[in-house]
């Protein structure tokens, strides 16, 4: 499997945060050592892993509370409508 390794300027670039919010704020809480990024040969710097990022963002918003409750509303949203044109 060939994965993709973005440093954090370039990863910032793919999903919209600062560079600065993902090394401070995403790393270690979000983005775990091991699954979404290495360390190559035990240095410092810091390689994030981008398809490990994607799938874990698309699970994430797909289990969201409120993406469901969208669905929800806009089903009861077209059941409404439909009630409501057969009776007029």
């Amino acid at each position: 499997m060939n994965l993709t390794y973005l440093t954090s300027e370039q990863l910032s670039t793919r999903i919209h945060y600062n560079a600065r919010t993902i090394r401070n704020d995403l790393k270690d809480s979000v983005l775990l050592e091991g699954r979404h990024y290495i360390r190559p040969f035990g240095q410092r710097k810091i390689l994030f892993i981008w398809e490990h990022i994607e799938e874990d963002m698309h699970k994430a918003s797909q289990s969201s509370p409120f993406a469901v409750s969208i669905v929800a509303e806009s089903k009861q949203d077209s059941t409404e409508s439909y009630v409501k044109s057969l009776f007029h």
